[in-house]
């Protein structure tokens, strides 16, 4: 599992860590990038191990994972994700030790991740991932709009519907809430945001982390935010700031898109060395293109945000909606990102994927109080501590492995209509 995989990299590792805890032996293998030898004490106690793929690096074939997987004699294998070349590793592995597998598709079966780019997967699915998906043991769901997506797709294996949990960070209080004492310290020790410096006084920063890819709504969410700025004044007491690896060009159409609508924007990359801002445009920026941010700057973009969004088409269940809930932000939110849970809990702002209900929710968010900011934001809190902690998801799937692989009782999160 690497950095490219997104909150999916995060997510993994937390599960993992915490069922270790439990005491099942785990043992980690992933494909390297840049950054794994950095990455791996974050795994500890677990010492993971990764490995370079051969060309074509897109696909994902790589012999020395291939030969480290295949001499690995564990009790269950479980594959997080979906449409590379490790899945016909993982077949390879089960029908070699003839011992079950669990598969996470993490929202790449849904509707429309299936139709992106969908010849590439239906050659994936006519070499290895067709029979690698249908002899697993068991499929994961992170939620059950994703398990109708599974069924949908036309596989019949039981799924065992376990969410993404999430760690709440020391000092949190809610959005905007000031801490106090030995919090206060707590907050001045993540730092400064990649934005200081690049906001008015009195400006609050509307954050959107993650992948820059077309499947996250991106384009859509500079258009309404154009079309929000144009219409409503007061909107100058907001800044969008985007901040993400790029995916393809992605970051390019998008700096593109904001120039063509005249909307002035900055590139404050913590990571390069141009900070080439729009200045064909009126100055002070409304969209900032921050980067990648990981660790300590990631912290900063969280904690000093006052709401974030997430306009996506597609998702499984997003870790970056908790983690923004586990810093008390309120967040804008498409019902595609799974979390029927916030819009009941009133800890987020409901939109749609087209540009219009983009503009509608943002017309929502601009015009509430920061009571009500700081309202939304403790609900999300909430949320996360009572039904996405990691402790509680590391039990669900201990009690799914013990089933597989001791012949325990089927747990109640395992379907098998």
């Amino acid at each position: 599992m690497s950095r490219a995989a997104g909150g999916l990299f995060d997510a993994e590792r937390r599960l993992w860590q915490s069922l270790s805890v439990t005491g099942i032996g785990v043992s980690a293998f992933s494909l390297a990038d840049e950054f794994s030898v950095l990455d791996a004490s974050t795994w500890l106690p677990i010492v993971p191990e990764s490995f370079p793929a051969g060309w074509p690096g897109a696909l994902g074939r790589s012999t020395p994972f291939r030969s480290r997987l295949l001499a690995e004699p564990a009790d269950l294998l479980y594959r997080a994700g979906l449409w590379s070349w490790p899945s016909r590793n993982a077949h390879e592995w089960c029908r070699q030790y003839d011992k079950p597998e669990i598969i996470a598709p993490h929202g790449m079966l849904d509707p429309w991740a299936v139709k992106n780019s969908a010849w590439k997967k239906k050659l994936a699915l006519f070499f290895y991932e067709q029979e690698h998906l249908q002899n697993a043991a068991c499929l994961r769901a992170l939620c059950e709009s994703e398990a109708r997506a599974i069924r949908t797709f036309g596989l019949r294996n039981p799924i065992c519907i376990i969410p993404n949990g999430i760690d709440i960070p020391a000092g949190v209080t809610g959005a905007g809430c000031e801490a106090s004492g030995s919090d206060k310290h707590k907050k001045s020790e993540i730092g400064n945001p990649p934005w200081a410096g690049h906001v008015e006084p009195g400006q609050k920063v509307l954050l959107y982390l993650g992948r820059l890819h077309p499947k996250k709504g991106l384009a859509n969410l500079i258009r309404a935010w154009n079309t929000t700025i144009n219409s409503q004044p007061s909107t100058n007491d907001w800044l969008l700031a985007i901040a993400g690896w790029d995916q393809g060009g992605h970051e390019a159409e998008l700096k593109r898109l904001a120039t063509e609508l005249a909307i002035p924007w900055a590139d404050v990359h913590a990571y390069s060395e141009l900070r080439t801002p729009n200045s064909e445009l009126a100055s002070p920026p409304s969209v900032l293109f921050l980067g990648p941010q990981f660790n300590e700057a990631k912290s900063a973009c969280y904690q000093h945000c006052d709401a974030f969004i997430l306009p996506s088409f597609s998702e499984g269940l997003p870790m970056v909606i908790l983690e923004a809930w586990a810093y008390g932000k309120p967040v804008v939110m498409t019902p595609e990102c799974n979390l029927p849970e916030g819009f009941s809990a009133r800890a987020g702002i409901r939109i749609t994927t087209d540009v219009e209900g983009i503009a509608h929710g943002l017309t929502e968010l601009f015009g509430i109080s920061a009571q009500e900011l700081n309202a939304l934001g403790r609900n999300g809190l909430r949320l996360t501590e009572e039904k996405f902690g990691w402790r509680t998801i590391a039990r669900r799937l201990r009690a799914v492995c013990e089933w597989l692989v001791c012949g325990a009782s089927r747990p109640d999160c395992v379907h098998v209509d």
